[in-house]
């Protein structure tokens, strides 16, 4: 029951296979199996069997909201949820609790999903990983599949040995890790560099980036205001489109949201990709691109050539400035944003009463942890008077021309571009932390960041499984508010591939015999 698509469970709900309070129950439950997984921050029991008493009542009646009407979904944690603790997995907001829901929230639960919890990542959505945050790092599922276990036991490890657990990636890692693990049917997350799609890459997900401006930002925390686009992770293209189309659209609150109508995204059936045009962008044979992860590229590639799509080597010169000009307009983003945090009107506060000078460090000191206080430090270098033109503004002018080469290169006639996702398959926690969150970052969203850039639409499919028996996916890049067809191409190459999800049942074995093990060592620590 719950590895079914949105469609599935909707019909399924509609037909009285199963009500809303038992669906909802199911997840709770299976959210509290598999709690090691750390992919939660808040768990909003109450308020959900609520929300899942309401949508019983409505399907009583005959008076369904829709396709969602009971279906649990989880949010990442820096989206603002009313009376529900929002808390961007730092000491500067334990314990905040915001009065309004965000848009996207607020879209969702009026067409009556149930909003199961709120979704661990790398504080205030700064990193790759998912390991950056006060609550502890998330564990990707996959780490408990049966392929990598067995491929483990090949390579001489201890078949219960749980010392090199596999990350999610990040920021959206827990979103990631708790759609992957079946606890809900959909997440929400955000994508300021790839930090939607690159979890999705990593935990065998659909993750998709909509176009800047398609869906409102209102009541996302935010990190890069001008990049960051709230994200969707399901396990089926189909999933992705259908909250897409419940959260796109205008919002007055948001002034970058397009005013245009937009939708409905119904995605049709493709059969036909003779009449495409997919490009290959060359600078995406970047180092540290595993071969393996490039067989697979060239092997998708192949794919849409045989059933005939045309495929070609493009080139998007200014690509391998991206990283570099991220890292500057990132961090005075920041420094911006961050500024906020002040510790007068909101958030944690020190107790330190020497001066206000005094108690804004002190309190900023206290609540953010190195990563954002380095990223804060690092913006405001770039934003003082003897240094904007040479570097913020500098950023802009190379952010242009970043925009201009996939410009260029869909009025030549390409349709999509088709590159990887990640560099590699998901990384062993204990390997991942030997680098600084800079450094894995600029490595880690090589592929996904100049999206943001350019503000266009961008999704992660899973295609196939490592030699290690991991997800890998691969990324379709399209142009502005072409998302859906996009999803329409997306969905094509997913009944192509089909991709082997983890089954459910071989999930929960795994995940029992972890927690059993675990139970053991603590007793026996004692």
């Amino acid at each position: 029951m719950l590895g079914l698509s949105l469609r599935e469970i909707s019909a399924a709900l509609k037909q009285g296979q199963v009500s809303p309070k038992e669906l909802c129950q199911k997840c709770l439950s299976l959210i509290k199996e598999t709690r090691f997984l750390n992919a939660y921050i808040t768990v909003a029991e109450k308020k959900a069997l609520q929300q899942a008493e309401e949508s019983e009542k409505r399907y009583e009646k005959g008076q369904s909201l829709g396709i969602l009407d009971g279906i649990p979904i989880a949010v990442k944690d820096n989206f603002s949820t009313a009376g529900i603790e929002t808390t961007c997995a730092s000491n500067m907001l334990k314990g905040y609790i915001p009065p309004y829901n965000a848009t996207v929230v607020q879209k969702l639960l009026d067409q009556g999903a149930i909003l199961l919890g709120k979704t661990n990542l790398d504080e205030f959505a700064m990193g790759s990983g998912s390991t950056d945050s006060i609550f502890g790092p998330v564990r990707n599922p996959w780490s408990y599949s049966k392929q990598y276990r067995e491929k483990r036991k090949q390579n001489h490890h201890r078949a219960d040995e749980d010392s090199n657990w596999l990350i999610t990636g990040g920021s959206s890692g827990g979103s990631a890790a708790a759609v992957s693990a079946f606890t809900c049917f959909a997440a929400l997350g955000s994508d300021t560099g790839g930090s939607t799609r690159n979890p999705a890459a990593l935990c065998g997900l659909v993750g998709l980036k909509p176009t800047y401006g398609l869906v409102s930002r209102y009541g996302l925390i935010p990190l890069v205001n001008s990049m960051d686009v709230p994200g969707i992770l399901t396990r089926c293209v189909d999933d992705a489109a259908i909250v897409l189309d419940t959260l796109a659209g205008h919002d007055p609150k948001d002034s970058t949201t397009i005013q245009d109508s937009v939708g409905p995204f119904i995605l049709p059936i493709l059969k036909d990709v003779s009449k495409l045009c997919i490009g290959i962008p060359k600078e995406y044979n970047a180092p540290g691109l595993s071969s393996e992860m490039q067989t697979l590229w060239y092997k998708a590639a192949d794919l849409f050539e045989s059933k005939g799509a045309k495929v070609v080597e493009v080139s998007l010169p200014h690509t391998s400035y991206s990283i570099i000009c991220y890292q500057i307009l990132c961090p005075a983003e920041v420094a911006s944003n961050m500024a906020r945090f002040d510790g007068l009107e909101y958030g944690h506060r020190c107790n330190v009463n020497v001066s206000t000078e005094a108690m804004y460090a002190a309190t900023r000191r206290e609540g953010f942890n190195d990563v954002v206080r380095g990223r804060i430090l690092s913006g405001n270098f770039f934003l003082l008077k003897e240094n904007y033109d040479d570097y913020f503004v500098k950023a802009q002018k190379v952010r242009r021309l970043i925009a201009n080469d996939f410009m260029k290169v869909f009025n030549s006639g390409v349709d999509f571009l088709l590159t990887p996702t990640t560099l590699s398959d998901a990384m062993p926690y204990l390997e991942f932390i030997k680098e600084d969150n800079r450094t894995r970052s600029s490595q880690d969203d090589i592929f996904t960041q100049s999206v943001n850039m350019a503000g266009l639409p961008a999704v992660n499919i899973p295609m196939a499984l490592s030699s290690q028996g991991l997800p890998v996916g691969l990324q379709l890049i399209g142009r502005a508010f072409s998302d859906q067809q996009l999803l329409t191409v997306a969905k094509w190459f997913e009944a192509q591939v089909q991709f082997p999800v983890i089954q459910f049942q071989e999930l929960m074995d795994n995940c029992q015999a972890f927690f059993q093990h675990e139970k053991m060592a603590s007793v026996s620590l004692k």
